[in-house]
């Protein structure tokens, strides 16, 4: 490996709400089990706002950023030994845990109180280089696209260990995809691959032909069909995988759930939903949650996504456009995810 500079670039929130800067950091050393990566490629995700707007109040400056790929710089001591020098690994949502927890010792770290999360609690990805703990980074494959990868530690990761974790869910078994965007466009691909009958509702004829490229069997255009009820033609849903923040939306969906259902929310919905408690009750349906995971997930999903061809659609930006792929982001006019992307 190359000699390393005293400081590198990064993108930096200063202030509450305003844009990020490009300054230069000094760079130090990896202190005790951790690691110093060199970044080439980190993913822009919404979760950056928390970040822009210190929704989690651990102040500024801080660097955002958690969907991270890049090679090892630097070791720390006392890093295990299956991290070398030059090795491709990646860095998510969770970049540190207390592993004492009940959480964490029952195999949720994500879920851990004390957790450090990449880009909130220290600092993240869009920068040359990035330090975290060692339990905080996953092995990757090497010959992987890093800008494609990117997505997968946190949009990617969310779906697909959402819905593994569904122990009702069968091959075969319906399963509803309600968005086609950021976390949408991936879902269908992993529900398809792992061998759901994929439903995609969306509200416009415009994206069916995209959903039925990326794997969807069925496409409801809910602006000309009833959607619950076409899904209740099929059975209910054994899955309803919500990728959209839209609360209407959800809620209008509880009663498409078949029996022994799960309406699996992974977007950031804000407003109460309304539920029909009845038909949850009478079909012993649920709705849930998930937090993204850990490294060992993040290497699940990538590994998945590798053998079954599952793949990001991604826009990449320079460092120093990182404002302009902040915004497209939030406009929902990127297609699908923005990616830092570094030489």
């Amino acid at each position: 490996m190359s000699a390393l500079p005293k400081t590198f670039k990064a993108a930096v929130f200063t202030a509450q709400g305003a844009p990020a800067e490009i300054k230069q950091v000094e760079l130090k050393p990896p202190g005790d089990r951790q690691v110093l990566i060199k970044v080439k490629a980190s993913g822009v995700c919404h979760s950056d706002m928390f970040t822009r707007y210190n929704a989690y109040g651990v102040g500024f400056p801080r660097i955002p950023g958690h969907e991270v790929v890049g090679n090892i710089a630097a070791l720390g001591t006392g890093v295990d030994s299956k991290f070398q020098l030059g090795a491709l690994v990646g860095v998510g949502w969770t970049a540190g845990f207390c592993g004492q927890c009940d959480r964490c010792r029952r195999g949720y770290p994500a879920s851990c109180p004390k957790i450090a999360i990449a880009g909130l609690h220290i600092d993240g990805g869009h920068a040359e280089y990035v330090t975290v703990s060692e339990e905080g980074v996953a092995l990757l494959p090497e010959g992987i696209d890093p800008a494609k990868a990117a997505p997968l530690l946190c949009a990617g990761i969310t779906v697909y260990n959402g819905l593994r974790n569904i122990k009702e869910a069968m091959p075969g078994d319906v399963c509803v995809i309600a968005g086609i965007g950021g976390l949408g466009h991936l879902a269908i691909q992993f529900a398809n691959k792992s061998g759901f009958k994929t439903v995609v509702i969306s509200s416009s004829s415009s994206k069916k032909d995209l959903a039925v490229r990326l794997g969807a069997h069925v496409f409801i255009d809910t602006s000309a069909h009833d959607s619950v009820e076409e899904i209740k033609k099929m059975g209910g849903a054994k899955v309803i995988i919500i990728t959209a923040p839209d609360a209407k939306l959800a809620s209008s969906l509880v009663t498409a759930l078949g029996h022994m259902g799960t309406m699996l929310i992974l977007a950031a919905i804000n407003e109460p939903l309304q539920v029909n408690a009845v038909h949850l009750l009478g079909n012993a349906a649920q709705i849930r949650g998930w937090p993204s995971g850990s490294a060992v997930d993040w290497e699940d999903t990538v590994k998945f996504a590798q053998l079954s061809g599952v793949e990001a659609m991604v826009e990449t930006f320079s460092l120093e456009d990182y404002e302009k792929a902040y915004d497209r982001m939030m406009k929902n006019q990127v297609r699908f995810r923005s990616v830092i992307t570094f030489p």
